[in-house]
């Protein structure tokens, strides 16, 4: 934490009076929590006050003024951040965010999501500046590009050549009324209905983005993935083959396995197989999937984009797919490891690929989360009170 740091401690944080002299922040349904006893009507309205509009030393300074002592006050936010509570916004977050009413209210129900890491500092900025190409305008296409859209990503641009079908439609995606209108057109629209301030223009020649999702049946030979694959481009399937939902392979080329290595692997299992993939993939293949499959299916892809992007953790389709299968939609993880004989993690390429402007690279390791509620100790005086708030 630094002095520049601003804190915000999200409206939705439930504030509850477990007792006349004690005050309980968060801990409902996640099991994390703080108590603090005891707590007051002046404390509430102290952290109601973190709005992540004030860098730390102006909410110390204001609480002076209010007759808190600043370095309890310190002490309590110290504890909101061990709690995982508090959001640490840094200028380049606010700076991203955009103007009006409405956009701030989006952005602050939006920024408690966005962590780069273990130690909880938000990754907006990195989200508003990022690129998202989606290949298919489809009944999980479509609602996946709404999806990223509304959580931050700056630019979400779908490619689709056809024209509009009825079957098409789908809740957060294309409606009915765009029948016969080109999907690309009408997919836009819905990205927009659902933040009207996206970026959803076509990307210049030339340009590439920090991540294609395949959002329609491919062939691992497929051209374009091939050329994502030789360009070192990020990218994710996200479609549903028959009635079940498939997330992943997430491939980050020269790091992780390919599509071929998925395709391969397929083949050693059943010989049969090239000559089935060619006809699964073979002429357009009709809008299928019931609507919540599709929804499930496209919010679960969303999620391991946004893993990707923010570099929170490993996503859970890298190297694997997760499958939705009807009815229970429970989701299932299935490893698909490199193959000898494809040689993609020997193969040149942007293999550090990340988002625009983020030099970490994607984050591989697991998340760990602080859970359990617990009361704001501290070794000399035991529980945080009130009047510890206050200078002598």
């Amino acid at each position: 934490m630094s002095d520049t740091d601003h804190p915000l401690l999200p409206p939705a944080t439930p504030l509850l009076l477990r007792a006349a002299d004690t005050v309980q922040v968060g801990g409902v349904d996640s099991g994390v929590g703080l108590v603090v006893r005891p707590g007051a009507a002046e404390l509430t309205a102290l952290l109601r006050g973190l709005d992540g509009r004030r860098p730390q030393r102006a909410v110390l300074t204001d609480a002076a003024e209010s007759g808190f002592d600043p370095a309890a006050v310190a002490g309590l936010l110290d504890g909101l951040r061990t709690a995982g509570l508090l959001v640490d916004l840094d200028a380049a977050d606010l700076l991203a965010a955009d103007a009006g009413p409405a956009a701030a209210a989006r952005t602050t129900a939006e920024l408690p999501a966005v962590r780069g890491h273990p130690g909880g500092r938000p990754r907006w900025a990195a989200r508003r500046r990022a690129t998202v190409l989606v290949e298919g305008a489809t009944r999980v296409g479509v609602p996946l590009a709404s999806v990223l859209a509304a959580s931050g990503v700056g630019r979400v641009c779908i490619s689709d050549r056809g024209p509009a079908l009825a079957a098409d439609a789908v809740v957060g995606g294309l409606r009915a009324r765009d029948e016969g209108r080109p999907r690309a057109l009408a997919a836009a629209d819905a990205v927009r209905r659902a933040s009207p301030l996206a970026d959803v223009r076509p990307l210049p020649e030339g340009t590439t983005p920090d991540l294609v999702v395949l959002a329609r049946p491919w062939a691992a030979a497929d051209p374009l993935a091939t050329g994502w694959q030789r360009s070192g481009i990020v990218h994710v399937v996200a479609t549903v083959r028959g009635e079940t939902g498939v997330v992943g392979p997430l491939v980050v080329p020269g790091r992780t396995s390919c599509l071929r290595c998925a395709d391969l692997r397929r083949r050693d299992a059943d010989p049969s197989w090239p000559a089935l993939a060619a006809q699964l993939t073979a002429g357009e293949v009709p809008p299928s999937g019931s609507t919540i499959t599709c929804l499930l299916t496209a919010v679960t892809a969303a999620q391991q984009v946004l893993a990707y992007l923010d570099g929170s953790g490993a996503p859970a389709a890298l190297g694997a797919t997760v499958e939705l299968r009807p009815p229970d939609l429970v989701p299932v993880r299935r490893p698909w490891a490199a193959h000898p004989e494809c040689g993609c993690l020997a193969a040149p390429g942007r293999s550090a690929a990340t988002p625009s402007g983020d030099s970490r690279g994607p984050a591989l390791g697991a998340r760990e989360t602080v859970r359990g509620q617990w009361d704001q100790e501290r070794p000399d005086r035991g529980p945080l009170r009130t009047d510890d708030l206050r200078p002598p």
